[in-house]
């Protein structure tokens, strides 16, 4: 009898210690290519995850979204930041799930256009020219069509669409070039304050989105479930910490002002609806690759 109860002591204690051993994990950026800069502008996270979790990660570059997916589909990485129209794709094709998410600030589109266009509302860009941002980028594509479509219009067929870079777009919009610019708001009013030729009322908005789902810490599909909520929660109960070590480089400062919240899937069910009105309703490819 005692010789059993010292082997059940022993036991337990070795699944004590066992349980209480950090995990260690892989975790990638989407949009930042190279070990050298993932450790200068997202260095200070990893070391704020890995006080609040107990757990070592490793960064694991990527160089694009794609190569993303893929290693979270051979199990070579483990978690993911990324972008909302990423993530409804990485998720058709691996699975992944969404953690937590990177709340941040003023994160909405819009449909910018000259004054004194004579353009009223959405209805009235039907045969214009409208340009937009990044092909595939959230804010600067897919969420000005949601919005046109929002308003009954067709943003495939019933405008003529160009992609071009931001700065680009805003001169064709002062020459009047173009008819409308959709694109980040926020990004917008950064560039309409340097602007040192017009007045701010040149410009105005005929229509503005809702906030837009958050950028967000995925998980892996293979990563265990209860290993996940650990790291999603130990995120959660450090939050401070963790958004400091986010914003610590100034390549993270549209994060100033952020919020960490727990996330699900159905959170992302209206960039889906923005893919099926650019006309990509499958979401099993990127588009713009």
């Amino acid at each position: 009898m005692r010789l059993n109860s010292i082997v059940l002591g022993l036991g337990l204690a070795a699944v004590s210690a066992f349980g209480a051993v950090a995990e260690e994990w892989k975790i990638a950026v989407t949009d930042v290519e190279g070990m050298e800069r993932l450790q200068l502008e997202w260095g200070p996270f990893k070391d704020a995850l890995e006080t609040a979790t107990g757990d070592t990660f490793a960064f694991f570059p990527v160089n694009s979204r794609t190569a993303a997916a893929e290693a979270l589909r051979g199990e070579t990485v483990d978690f993911v930041i990324s972008g909302p129209a990423e993530y409804v794709v990485i998720n058709t094709l691996t699975n992944a799930t969404p953690l937590i998410g990177l709340g941040r600030p003023d994160y909405h589109c819009a449909i910018i256009v000259r004054a004194d266009s004579g353009i009223n509302t959405p209805s009235d860009l039907v045969g214009r020219k409208v340009a937009f941002g990044d092909i595939g980028s959230t804010s600067n594509m897919l969420c000005p069509m949601q919005l046109l479509a929002d308003y009954g219009i067709d943003p495939v067929n019933d405008i003529e669409k160009i992609h071009t870079s931001r700065n680009i777009a805003h001169e064709a919009l002062k020459s009047g070039d173009i008819a409308a610019i959709g694109m980040n708001a926020g990004t917008f009013i950064g560039i309409r304050s340097t602007e040192t030729e017009l007045p701010y009322g040149f410009f105005k908005m005929i229509a503005r989105s809702g906030d837009l789902p958050n950028d967000m810490i995925m998980a892996g599909a293979h990563v265990p479930q209860d290993a996940a909520m650990n790291v999603r929660d130990a995120i959660l109960a450090n939050k401070a910490q963790v958004i400091a070590g986010i914003t610590a480089h100034e390549e993270n400062d549209k994060y100033i002002g952020m919020d960490l919240v727990a996330i699900d899937d159905s959170a992302y069910d209206y960039v889906r609806s923005m893919y099926t009105n650019a006309g990509y309703p499958q979401f099993d490819s990127f588009i713009g690759d």
